[in-house]
C-alpha cells in the first residue's frame, strides 16, 4: 500500500491546496497529513500571540476538513526547525511513507529546514514540492538580463504579461478517500506559547474566508481606490491574515477577482486592478527575499543606510508602540493595532514614517513590533512595507520624502472618525480641531487628559534629513 504524507506548514486549506490535490491524485494511495509547531522558531521571529490563535483555530478547522476526506491529521510540537526536521524522518519511517508533499516556503529558514528534509529523506522516499502561496514562483519574472527587478512597477508589467501566460486554476478540494488511514489522530493539544483571541473581526474557516473575499470583490472593490486610504471606512479587503497563513490562495483571490470583474486587466484605472496592484505588491516583496535573503536577516537593502546613526530613545519608542505621541493619527493606529492585531495600510505607512522619520529611531524596532502584534504576521510584507517607510530598501520611497503626521490625519481622517473611535480622551474636541487637540484646548481653557506631542516634526525632519544625508556621504567618502 502506497502512503502519501502531506506536510501543512502556512498552507491552512483544503481548497485549492496543490500539494493535498497532488498527493490525492492517486486513487488507491493512503492519504496521511501532519502538522508541526515550533514554538521556539516563533519566538524568534516574534510571532503575534494573535496570529498563533488564529493558526491553532484554522488547524482544528484543517484536521475536521480532512477527517470528513478520510485523512487524519497528525500533530507535533517541537522547539526549532532543526528539530522538526529529525521528528518528521523518524515520522515518515514509522508510517512506511512513499512520498512527501509539501508547498514551498521563501523565507530562508524555511528553505533550509526543506533542504535538510530533502536530503534526510531522499532517496527513500520521493519528494514533490509545489509553488503554492504565490501566482508565479520566484525566479520566473526577471529583468532581460536574467536578474530580479529592483523597481516595482516594470516588475509588475512583467509580471502580468507572464500571468497572463500561466496556468492560474484554483483546484478543488479533493474527495473522501477511498482507502482511509486507520486509526485517530492525536488530539490537537494547544501551542506552548501565548496566545490571545482573535475576536469577531476575522472569524475561522475556509468558508469565511471566501465568503468575504467573494463580498468584497462583488459589492466593495469598484470603490477601492477612492476608500483604501480612509481608515475609517470599510474600504480594504480585510483578507491579509487569510492570506498570511493560507486560509486562501492568492489564485483564489485572482480568480475571483476576475470572476466579478471580467476586464480587470484592460480597465487599469479601475478598483479592481488597483486591489490586483496589491497582490502583485505581495508577489513583488516575496520575490525580493528569494532574490536577496540577507532581507530575512533584518538587514537594509540600499547598503549605505546601514551607517544611519539612529537614536536610542526607548521612552519615544514606548510611547510610540502605546498610541501617546501626542499625535492623534498615529496614535489611534497604535491603539488599533494592539486592541485588534490590524491596522489599515495607509496607517501602517503613516506610524512607520513617524517612528523613523520623526522619532529617528531604527525600523527594525518597528518592523518587530508590528510582528509582535500582527494577526496579518508575514515577513516579506512586513519587511517590505518598513524597508520601504524607512527608505532603504528597493524601490522604497526617497529619504527626503517625510510624511507630515499632522496633514495625513487632516487629509485621511478629516472629520476624525477614527480618531475618536480609538483616543476617547478627544471626544470632546471639535473637527476642526482634532488633528491639533492641544491648540484648542488653549483657547477653551481646557485640560486634556492626552499627551502633548512628543516632538517637534518641523525640527524632527531637519534632524533626520541630516542623519541620512550623513550616512549617504561617509559611504560615497569610502567609496
Amino acid at each position: 500500500m502506497t502512503t502519501h504524507l502531506v506536510w501543512f506548514r502556512n498552507d491552512l486549506r483544503v481548497t485549492d491546496n496543490r500539494a493535498l490535490s497532488a498527493a490525492c491524485e492517486d486513487v488507491d494511495a493512503t492519504v496521511i497529513a501532519v502538522f508541526i509547531a515550533t514554538p521556539a522558531q516563533w519566538r524568534k521571529h516574534d510571532m503575534a500571540p494573535r496570529q498563533a490563535a488564529f493558526i491553532y483555530q484554522h488547524l482544528q478547522a484543517l484536521q475536521g476538513a480532512l477527517s470528513e476526506r478520510g485523512i487524519p491529521l497528525y500533530y507535533h510540537q517541537c522547539e526549532l526547525f532543526s528539530d522538526s526536521v529529525d521528528w518528521l524522518v523518524k515520522f515518515a519511517a514509522e508510517h512506511h511513507v512513499d512520498a512527501l508533499f509539501y508547498n514551498d516556503q521563501v523565507e530562508i529558514n524555511e528553505v533550509e529546514r526543506d533542504a535538510a528534509v530533502d536530503k534526510a529523506l531522499s532517496p527513500e522516499v520521493q519528494i514533490q514540492r509545489f509553488n503554492d502561496s504565490l501566482l508565479l514562483p520566484p525566479g520566473s519574472v526577471t529583468t532581460g538580463e536574467g536578474s530580479m527587478y529592483k523597481v516595482y512597477t516594470p516588475f509588475r508589467r512583467a509580471f502580468l504579461q507572464r500571468l497572463s501566460e500561466s496556468d492560474c486554476r484554483s483546484l478543488p478540494a479533493p474527495h473522501a478517500r477511498k482507502n482511509s488511514h486507520p486509526g485517530e489522530a492525536a488530539e490537537l493539544s494547544p501551542f506552548d506559547y501565548p496566545q490571545q483571541e482573535v475576536g469577531d473581526d476575522f472569524p475561522i474557516g475556509e468558508e469565511a474566508a471566501r465568503d468575504r473575499l467573494r463580498r468584497f470583490c462583488r459589492e466593495n472593490v469598484q470603490d477601492y481606490l477612492e476608500q483604501r486610504d480612509l481608515p475609517a471606512v470599510d474600504g480594504t479587503s480585510t483578507l491579509s491574515p487569510y492570506l498570511a497563513i493560507g486560509v486562501l490562495s492568492p489564485r483564489q483571490c485572482l480568480n475571483r477577482l476576475r470572476a466579478e470583474n471580467p476586464e480587470v486587466l484592460e480597465k487599469t484605472d479601475g478598483g479592481a486592478f488597483g486591489w490586483l496592484n496589491e497582490l502583485v505588491w505581495r508577489e513583488f516583496y516575496r520575490h525580493l527575499l528569494v532574490a536577496w535573503p540577507s532581507l530575512c536577516k533584518r538587514q537594509p537593502f540600499i547598503e549605505w543606510t546601514k551607517g544611519i546613526t539612529w537614536r536610542d530613545a526607548p521612552d519615544d519608542l514606548q510611547a510610540w508602540q502605546a498610541g501617546k505621541t501626542g499625535y492623534p493619527i498615529v496614535d489611534a493606529a497604535m491603539r488599533q493595532l494592539n486592541a485588534t492585531g490590524w491596522m489599515h495600510n495607509r496607517l501602517r505607512m503613516i506610524v512607520a514614517s513617524f517612528l523613523v522619520k520623526d522619532l529617528l529611531i531604527d525600523w527594525r524596532c518597528g518592523e518587530r513590533y508590528f510582528m509582535s502584534k500582527l494577526v496579518d504576521g508575514d515577513l516579506a510584507a512586513n519587511n517590505g512595507g518598513w524597508q520601504w517607510g524607512a527608505s532603504t530598501g528597493t524601490d522604497a520611497a526617497p529619504y527626503f520624502r517625510i510624511f507630515n503626521p499632522t496633514t495625513q490625519g487632516e487629509r485621511f481622517d478629516k472629520q476624525g472618525r477614527f480618531i475618536k473611535a480609538w483616543v476617547p480622551e478627544l471626544s470632546d474636541v471639535p473637527e476642526r480641531d482634532i488633528h491639533q487637540p492641544h491648540r484648542w484646548a488653549e483657547k477653551q481653557r481646557r485640560v486634556l487628559d492626552y499627551p502633548f506631542p512628543i516632538i517637534d516634526h518641523a525640527r524632527a525632519r531637519k534632524d533626520t534629513l541630516a542623519a541620512f544625508e550623513a550616512a549617504k556621504n561617509r559611504a560615497q567618502a569610502e567609496d
